[in-house]
């Protein structure tokens, strides 16, 4: 196996580290302490297709493997996991749309979410289907050339100021086969958001609830088949656990780099504390974990590209790893700071407080244990 990045793969990734200290650097802090959602910035990223990596190209988006969005979304969250995260939700909810949409609603929202003109938001959880998502109540029913909605959705990243929502929806019976998903304008009648969300992180993108009261979106708006809502929302997750475990990645790399620099920089007892052996040992072990973490990251995102039989569960074990790694790190690193990594000048309290959630979102870390466990006892799989 080679583990080198090609040299187009190294001029992504040296594109977007210049972007984001170019872009995100100046601000991050500001945007989390004002809870900015800074959808400039996010333009200005698509203007160099990081709203569209992985999109097929008949919406304008690149079509890049999963491994090469990968090392995009990681150079960003070394600076700003928070908006890198919606960034790669976005990525998400357009691959979906670009991928199941009929032509004529394509050709609707395609270029104008590959570009970062327009936003998406992805819907599946709802206040009493989180893990459980195959329970979820929200209904889609057919009426004439129309599907009327009615339900409601939580914990939504970007509501309220994206453009078009990417719904999962129930048109059967009970149970995943049940469900559907929908492309439905964001300001439609009906639509309407609760209030925004104030968290522990994640302040550059807002967080809300949003209800569906009769909202009407024509017949031609699903995406796929009646009843492959459950899988298509899987497959977005695949990748969005790939993406989620990538900024935890990059999260964690901004603190050890941070960290680094402050050890030789920091001075007690008459030296820098880069020469106390157990501050060495707990880089050592940071980096290492880091490593790792990237490594099985990248692995999963290869098993996506090849449509490996087994891909989703090397994605969930990655997706477990790696957050778990990568909020382990940045704590780390806040700890090496000492008191100043606890205050807001330094950036290893946003890292911390930004990288906590990556842990529960996109299926919990808990779920993704399920996911392999299940795997692995039914005795076909071939995990190594």
């Amino acid at each position: 196996m080679n583990f080198e990045l090609s040299e187009e793969q190294n001029a992504f990734a040296q594109t977007a580290r210049d972007f984001a200290q170019a872009e995100f650097a100046p601000h991050a802090a500001r945007w989390d302490a004002e809870a900015i959602f800074p959808k400039e910035a996010i333009a200005k990223a698509g203007e160099l297709g990081f709203c569209g990596l992985y999109a097929p190209e008949r919406i304008g988006g690149l079509g890049l493997p999963r491994l090469d969005a990968a090392l995009v979304f990681e150079e960003m969250a070394a600076v700003d996991p928070s908006t890198t995260a919606f960034i790669t939700i976005h990525n998400m909810a357009t691959w979906m749309l670009g991928t199941w949409a009929t032509d004529a609603v394509a050709q609707q929202w395609g270029e104008d979410l590959t570009s970062g003109r327009k936003l998406a938001s992805y819907c599946l959880t709802e206040p009493g289907a989180g893990s459980d998502a195959g329970s979820l109540k929200t209904r889609a029913e057919l009426q004439g050339a129309e599907y009327v909605i009615n339900g409601g959705k939580a914990f939504i990243s970007g509501a309220g100021a994206t453009d078009v929502l990417v719904l999962m929806a129930r048109t059967g019976g009970g149970g995943a086969g049940g469900i559907s998903a929908f492309a439905v304008p964001a300001d439609a009648p009906g639509v309407s958001y609760g209030k925004k969300e104030h968290k522990m992180g994640w302040n550059s993108q807002p967080t809300r609830t949003i209800n569906f009261d009769n909202v009407r979106v024509p017949a031609e708006n699903l995406l796929g088949k009646e009843g492959e809502g459950f899988r298509i929302a899987m497959k977005g997750l695949d990748g969005g656990r790939i993406n989620i475990a990538t900024c935890s990645v990059g999260a964690a790399q901004g603190a050890l780099d941070a960290a680094r620099r402050y050890l030789h920089e920091r001075q007690q007892f008459g030296k820098p504390i880069a020469s106390f052996q157990a501050l060495q040992f707990k880089l050592a072990d940071m980096a290492t974990e880091l490593v790792a973490a990237r490594q099985m990251v990248r692995l999963a995102a290869s098993k996506l590209d090849a449509d490996h039989a087994d891909a989703s569960t090397y994605c969930a074990m990655a997706k477990r790893f790696a957050t778990d790694a990568g909020f382990n790190v940045c704590n780390d690193a806040l700890q090496l700071h000492g008191g100043y990594g606890y205050l807001s000048e330094f950036p290893l309290e946003r890292l911390v407080r930004d990288t906590r959630v990556h842990q529960i979102l996109e299926g919990t870390n808990e779920i993704m244990r399920v996911i392999v466990a299940r795997k692995l006892l039914e005795g076909d799989s071939d995990i190594r």
